[in-house]
C-alpha cells in the first residue's frame, strides 16, 4: 500500500515564499559607492523595487542607501552578506527583520478633470490627507506622503477620475526606538 494521499489537495508546494525586505545600508559618500551597491544587485538577477540614497552625516562623509527588494529568505540572507562585504558599506541593516522599521514615500499625482470629477478628486485627497500643490482649471497635483500601500490605494483611486501622471520618490525607512539604524 502506498502511503501518498489519494487526491492531489493533499500535496504540498515546497517553493518558498518570497518575502518584501526594506534594507538600510550605510555608505562611504563617494564616487561609485551607489554604482558598487545596484551593480551588486544587476549582477546577480536580484530585482530592486525602491531605491532612495541621501547624505546622512556631512562630518563623516556617509550617506543612507535604501533598499526594497523581494526574495526568498534565503535570497535575502545573501544579499545582506554580499552587501556587508562591501568596501565602502558600513552597515547593512533589515528594517523589516532586526527591528520594525518605519517606512514613508512621497509621490506627486497629477489628475485632470472637470465638474463632479473634480469635486471627487478633492473629497479623496482629502481623505488620504493629501495636499494640493499646483491648480488650473482643469488639472490638481496633489502631494501624498505615507506608505506605499496608501500610495497604491490613492493611485488606484485616480486613475478612473483621469490621472494623467505620477512621480515618486521612493521608501525612506528607520528603525524604530532610540537607537542608530
Amino acid at each position: 500500500m502506498s502511503n501518498q494521499p489519494a487526491s492531489a489537495y493533499f500535496l504540498t508546494d515546497d517553493v518558498p515564499q518570497t518575502v518584501r525586505t526594506t534594507l538600510s545600508v550605510v555608505v562611504d559618500n563617494e564616487a561609485g559607492a551607489l554604482a558598487r551597491v545596484v551593480g551588486l544587485f544587476s549582477g546577480r538577477g536580484y530585482n530592486i523595487e525602491s531605491l532612495t540614497v541621501g547624505e546622512t552625516d556631512h562630518q563623516k562623509h556617509t550617506s543612507r542607501i535604501t533598499i526594497v527588494t523581494s526574495g526568498t529568505p534565503r535570497i535575502i540572507e545573501q544579499i545582506k552578506a554580499q552587501l556587508g562585504r562591501l568596501v565602502p558599506v558600513h552597515r547593512v541593516v533589515d528594517l523589516s527583520a532586526d527591528k520594525s522599521g518605519v517606512e514613508r514615500e512621497m509621490a506627486l499625482v497629477k489628475v485632470s478633470g472637470t465638474g463632479e470629477q473634480r469635486a471627487e478628486m478633492l473629497r479623496l485627497s482629502d481623505v488620504f490627507r493629501a495636499r494640493v500643490i499646483d491648480i488650473t482649471h482643469t488639472s490638481f497635483t496633489f502631494e501624498l506622503t505615507g506608505t506605499p500601500v496608501k500610495i497604491d490605494a490613492f493611485v488606484d483611486l485616480m486613475i478612473p477620475l483621469g490621472m494623467v501622471e505620477m512621480s515618486r520618490t521612493g521608501v525612506v525607512a528607520i528603525a524604530r526606538g532610540d537607537g542608530a539604524t
